[in-house]
Order: structure tokens, then sequence, then C-alpha cells
């Protein structure tokens, strides 16, 4: 009701703008109004895929008497979980570790998870962290499942600052406890040894214990390389209890191929998890991403496993939650209202956006093919007329239904025999076709697929079997030989990888493009928010660290909008329902309010400066319609909160960071996209770092100059000069003055609240403010004071005669 409120007051509120236009000052009212049309077009985006929110519930019990009952083989679905990882200088190997234990010590049947770690820098320390990484895990698994530890990433578990012997009855775990942290600090010690033997690399290249050189020395020329830690043989715990698989992967990489990135190496792990282990449902996470929950994966199989709902369901997408914020959350660096508002709100539609970690996919959604379709019920049309009645409908409702037999059973069926290898059949045909047109019929089908999928029969079979498995026949030599032939650079040349088949390419943000994708062929995913947080990780929390993120994620969403899969004009006619293409178009237009945000925070400054004003004075009816429109704002955005359990705090510091962000990073992503896109131009705006204290979240002040500062500078300084340059102005021209002024100054403050957490990120701790920041203040003050003299503000502005003194004595 608020929401239509609010449209029916934006109505009247443009009506008055547009008719009453400023005369004197044509050019800034004409701005405004275009900038206020432009927020209300972004609002209504915003708006309208939160009208339905839904807030789901999961119960464990229930799967478990389904699925996995005591003392019965667990029914449960497979999972392949992929963890990415590129420099392990910059995502330190003790960080992935944490996660890869996470991972092998979840709550879930042990053959029923597999770990698949991406390293694609083909980092030796990599890969060696990993392998003392699966010895610790055979002391850390145990220990987890023996008392039921939360959460099972060592370092978080240890540095939880509660009291550890809560709802712990058994005596033998103080004493198990210590010496398991004591194990931990040696594992620690282990990793840091060969992260500090990292630093310098030997001239020679590394090279491994049996004396061979490591494959991997060049990073954009080496072969594909695939190593199983746990599982097949030797994966057992210290109890003599079985692991979960552990497998290594780095893809070949050549020079003159285009790599596409994070996104082709996630293709690479999709392909080699087919051909080893092949489970129907797949979770991704970043390498700084722990299961803090250890039944996440069993929250998510309570919807991908649902009887009724559960075949249309692509992916289960939890929200991220973070270690290691600051209390008062200054950059919003939680995202609490896009994960706890806008994200319940698109689960009522057709389910959220898919935001890059913490997702369970099925794995046959990333095949391209279409979502199952439901099937309607029988008409009942006629069941009221008697059984020998005869009618025209009953006559055309029975031919319809022939017919429709007759081609689901023309239709090309797969069947599989003992041999395992994929065999076509086509059922239903004439008796009188040969046996050589059907071998014609299989032998296109295969190549359809391989077109499709690539040349490789082990893992074109595995694409047809939905409910997952692998090849029995195949010994695993054979099928680590057809893994390093699918992770190949040139294997997915000439298919459908990366355009409909995997994660997307043409975005650095490809996401969102992926589950756009999946979207359009007519899935629906699901929302899931489990009482404790299924995954957590790390998130920048000083100034520049966070808008160069969000720099990121907006050069993506521009890169979506200037391509073919643009949500305005790409996937009509498919099953994506209106909201949620709503949704996804705001999604890729909010990098562009940044140019009518930059404009309308500037204005405040030049009205102060020149003395005019956007609006005309007000009228008792056009004061009505601002009053009318404040009062709508706040009441959606309180109800927001209400619904969405979501403090004024938070909510606060989103409205602050959508400024600071859209008039910086987003405004760069805008420019550099339309370099990038338009002109081939590939522009990086680097970051120089100065070092932060060691103390407690010291990261937070730590200062690192990057471009995307000016912007926001330059409009606190000219929107402070204006309040000064106002006030000034009407304390030289007397009590008149001050009415107007007020209606001025606060459009001035508006902008200075909204951009105040980054004035405390310029002044960092104890108000140290960087020279370059000091010489950046007093360029644009000098120009904007030069100015300033050139109005003569200080000059009363008097529409009488000049008076001069002539000389002459009147006396």
């Amino acid at each position: 009701m608020i929401i239509i409120i609010r449209l029916v007051v934006l109505g009247f509120f443009f009506h008055y703008r547009v008719m009453h236009p400023v005369n004197d000052a044509y050019a800034l009212w004409l701005v405004s109004v275009i900038c206020e049309i432009w927020f209300a077009i972004s609002w209504i985006l915003d708006q309208f895929p939160k009208w339905l929110p839904v807030d789901r519930e999961t119960y464990l019990d229930r799967l478990s008497l389904r699925y996995d009952k005591e003392g019965q083989p667990s029914q449960l679905s497979s999972v392949d979980i992929f963890v990415s990882t590129v420099d392990p200088l910059k995502e330190p190997p003790l960080v992935t570790a944490n996660t890869v234990l996470s991972i092998l010590a979840v709550d879930y049947p042990v053959d029923k998870v597999s770990c698949y770690v991406s390293d694609d820098g083909a980092a030796m320390l990599t890969f060696e962290a990993l392998s003392e990484t699966s010895e610790f895990a055979r002391k850390w698994v145990p220990f987890c499942k023996k008392f039921n530890i939360e959460p099972r990433a060592p370092e978080f578990y240890f540095a939880q600052k509660i009291d550890y012997l809560q709802d712990k009855v058994l005596t033998s775990f103080i004493k198990e406890r210590r010496a398991m942290k004591r194990e931990y600090e040696e594992f620690k010690v282990r990793i840091n040894a060969l992260v500090a033997k990292a630093q310098k690399v030997p001239e020679e290249g590394w090279t491994m214990q049996d004396g061979t050189p490591w494959p991997g020395n060049n990073v954009r020329d080496h072969p594909g390389m695939i190593q199983v830690f746990l599982g097949q043989s030797g994966g057992h715990d210290t109890e003599g209890n079985e692991l979960p698989r552990l497998v290594y992967a780095s893809r070949e990489k050549r020079p003159g191929f285009n790599h596409h990135k994070k996104a082709g190496a996630m293709n690479a792990l999709v392909r080699v998890s087919a051909v080893l282990t092949n489970a129907p449902y797949l979770l991704n996470l970043d390498c700084d991403h722990y299961f803090n929950n250890s039944k996440a994966l069993k929250e998510a199989m309570c919807f991908m496993m649902d009887p009724l709902l559960g075949k249309k369901v692509c992916y289960v997408q939890f929200p991220q939650r973070f270690d290691g914020i600051d209390r008062h959350d200054r950059y919003a660096n939680r995202n609490i209202v896009f994960f706890d508002i806008n994200m319940k709100g698109l689960d009522g539609i057709q389910g959220p956006i898919y935001v890059g970690t913490g997702c369970v996919f099925r794995r046959q959604a990333f095949y391209g093919n279409d979502a199952p379709k439901t099937k309607k019920p029988p008409t009942r049309t006629c069941n009221c007329w008697p059984n020998w009645c005869c009618c025209g409908c009953c006559f055309s409702g029975r031919k319809k239904k022939k017919t429709t037999k007759s081609k689901s059973e023309k239709k090309q069926k797969f069947r599989r025999l003992d041999s395992g290898a994929p065999v076509f059949a086509l059922e239903g045909i004439e008796e009188g076709i040969e046996g050589i047109e059907s071998e014609k019929s299989t032998m296109l089908s295969e190549k359809k697929l391989e077109k499709k999928f690539g040349q490789s029969p082990v893992f074109v079979a595995s694409t047809l079997l939905e409910d997952g498995g692998t090849l029995k026949i195949a010994s695993p030599a054979s099928l680590l030989k057809e893994a390093i032939h699918v992770i190949s650079c040139g294997y997915e040349d000439k298919t459908d990888w990366g355009k409909e088949v995997g994660w997307i390419y043409g975005s650095v943000t490809e996401d969102i493009l992926t589950g756009f994708k999946m979207h359009c062929h007519g899935w629906r995913s699901i929302y899931c928010i489990p009482d404790r947080p299924a995954f957590k990780g790390s998130a920048p929390i000083n100034l520049s660290d966070r808008l160069h993120q969000v720099l990121r994620w907006a050069l993506g969403s521009v890169e979506i909008f200037l391509s073919r899969h643009c949500p305005l004009w790409y996937g009509y006619g498919g099953g994506l329902k209106w909201l949620e293409r709503l949704s996804y178009i705001n999604a890729t237009v909010y990098p562009w309010t940044s140019i009518p945000l930059v404009a309308y925070c500037t204005l405040p400054a030049v009205c102060l400066l020149t003395g005019k004003f956007i609006t005309p004075e007000l009228s008792n009816v056009a004061s009505l319609w601002f009053l009318s429109l404040f009062i709508c704002i706040f009441a959606t955005s309180i109800l927001e909160m209400r619904w969405s359990g979501v403090g004024i705090d938070d909510w606060w510091r989103n409205e602050q960071f959508w400024v600071i962000g859209g008039v910086s990073a987003h405004l760069f992503a805008v420019v550099q996209g339309l370099l990038k896109v338009l002109a081939g131009i590939d522009t990086n705006f680097t970051v120089t770092s100065k070092a932060g204290d060691d103390e407690d979240f010291s990261e937070l002040y730590a200062f690192k100059w990057t471009t995307l500062l000016i912007p926001p500078t330059t409009l606190l300084i000219i929107n402070l000069i204006g309040v000064v340059a106002g006030v000034s102005n009407a304390i030289n021209n007397g009590y008149e003055s001050w009415g107007p002024l007020f209606g001025k100054l606060f459009f001035a403050f508006w902008v200075i609240v909204h951009l105040y957490p980054f004035l405390k990120g310029l002044l960092g701790r104890q108000n140290r403010t960087p020279t370059i920041i000091i010489v950046w203040s007093i360029l644009l003050a000098s120009i904007f004071s030069l100015l300033w003299v050139r109005v003569d503000p200080f000059l009363a502005k008097s529409d009488g005669p000049v008076l001069e003194e002539c000389g002459l004595d009147c006396h």
C-alpha cells in the first residue's frame, strides 16, 4: 500500500516540478528534474522485486527420516565442492587450508562429499600446503565429529571467545582439545615455513621432493595437473574412518589462449568433477569462505531433494556473512540491506540472483538444459456428460492426447549399455527404416553433443546421467587421463562452454550472468538463511579496498549492460518472470545512476555560490506534496526494516555508502566499461598501500591512495565551501536572506552527511591527514575561492540606483 501511495505522490510531485520551472535558474532546474526522474525510475526498479518477500524454514529431522535413517545406507545425494584460488601470496594458504578442513569435516556422509581445489596460479606453495592440510585432516576431522564442534575451521574455532566447555560432557574433551590446539599450532608453523620459503623463487625454478622440476614454474605456460590427496586409497583418519575425497587441479595454460579467469577455472572443475565423481550437486566457495555451519549441505538438500519442488530448483543461495568487520561497519561491508531485504524479496518471485560463493547448484542446470515443465492436471471439461456422448471437445481432447503421445514416442532417447558407453536409440520409428539410417542419426546425435560439451566421450556420457554417478568399468588411471584431457586449454574451442554451458563468459561478474541464464531457462532458485550462518568469509574493511571491490562489481554490471546478455533485451520468450527481469535490469543499470548522482551532489554548492535554487518559492499545495514524499520515503524504509529485521544503523550505513560508492566506484566503472567495450581500452586503477597499525581493525585505518577518491573529495570540498559562502552571504545581506538559505543549506548538509564516513576514512586515526589529500584540498579550495571572489558575495545586492559622491557640499 505504501509503495502504491508513494507512486501516486511521485506523480503529483513531478507534475509540480515540471510545470513550475525556475526561470532565473533554468539550467539548474532542468538538471535537477532530470536527476530526480532517474532516481524515481531506479527506485521503482529496486522496489518492485521486493513485492513478495519470503522467509523459509528447513526441517533437518524430516530430511533424515526420508533419506538418512540410522543403520541404513544413506540415500542423500552426492555433492562436489569447489574451492578456487589463484595467488597464494594474496590469498594466504592458511586461509585456504582452513576452508578445506571445514569441508572435509562437514556433517554429511563421507562417501558423498568430494572437495576440488582449483589452483589457477599453478603454485607449488598451494600444492604443498594442500598436502600438509590432507595430513592434518586425518587428526582434525575425527576430533570435530567426536565432540560435534562448530565451526569446523580450526583457526576460527580456537579464536572463539566463548566458554568451550559448555554442553560438553565428555571428560576427555579438555585434554584432547589442548592436544589438538598444539597440533594445529605446529601445522601453522609448517604452513608459514612454506610461505616464507616461497617468498624467494630460485633461478632454476621450483623442484619437487623427488627432484623433478615443478610443472607450473611458468604460470602462463604449463600442462594440466591433477593430484588426488584423499580418497580411493589411503583416505582414512587416525581412527580408521574414511575421509572425503580431496583433489588438487590446475588447468593447462598456454600463450595465445583466452583462459577466461575465474569462470574458466570453474568450468574446468565442472568437467574434472564430472569425470572423477559426477555428483548431481555442486557447491562453490571462495578460498576464504569456510563452513560455519557443518549442516549447511543438509540445509540445501531440504530444497534440492524436495519431492514436489526440488526438480525445478537450479541452485540454493546462502547469504554471505563476514568475520573481522568493525562493530560500526563504517563502509557497509556486511551488505545487510541487500542480503536481508532484496534477496528475500526475490525469493518470492523466481529466486535470488547468484552472488558468486556459498551456492549449491544442480549440475544439470549448468549444461544449458531447460527446467522441467510442470505437468498440468488433465482437463475435466466433459466429465458431466454421459460416457456414450461424443461431443466435439471430447474428440479433440482424445485426438490431441494421441498426437502428443506419438510425438513423444518419436523423441530421441538415451540408453546406457553394460559397457558404460552412451548409446543413442530411436524409439517409435517405422519398421521400414533400415539400420544404416539409425546409425547415421546416432552419429549425428554424438556430433551434436560433442559440439556442445567437447570431445570427451566420458564427459559426454556423464552429462546424460541426471542422478550422477561414474562409469563403473573405467579404471582410476583412465579416468585421471580423461580428467587431464578435459582441462586442456584447447578443449573449449568451438563448443558451447561459456556461451550456453557452465559459468558464462563476458563479464568480470560471471556470477550474475550465470544465474541470469539459468533463470532464462525457466529454473528457479531458493534463498536459505539458517539460524546459524552457513558460511563465513572475510571482507576488505578499509576505504580504498572496499571501493575497488565495488568498482569490480559495478564494472561487471556495465559489461553485461553493454553485451548481448543485457536483461533489457535478452531472454524474452523463455522462463524469466517479468519482476525477476526487473531485478536483473536493476542489477545491470545501477552504475549509471552515478552520473545523475554526481550532478545532484554538485547542485547544492552551485546553488549556494550563485544564490539561485532548483525550486521556485513553494506554495501551500506544493509544500504538501514535498512533505508527503518525505513521509512516504520514511514509511517505506521503516516498513522494510520491520519485516526484514534490519537495524536502523545498518540501513543508514547502506544509504551512506550508496552515495559514496555512487560518486566514486560506480562512476569510474561506467567510464572504464565504456572504454573497454566500445574502444577496447582496458584500464586499471592501481592502489598504493600504506602500512597500518598492528592492532584490532588496524586495516580499517590503513590509507591507500587511489584515483577513486578524487570525485567524493572534490564534492566534499565544494559543498563545504558552498556552506561557508552561503552563510557569509546571508550575514552580509541581512535578515531576509536567511529564509531562502535554509533550503540550500539542508540540500548541502544532505550531501555532507552522506559522505561523512568517507571523510573519516580520509582522515584515518588521530586525524592524520595524508599529504596528497592536503594538496588536493588546497588546490580545489583555491580554485573555488577565486570563483567565489569573482562573484563578490560580500557586496550587498541592491536593486536601487547606484549612488556616487559628486563632490558638492549640499549643506
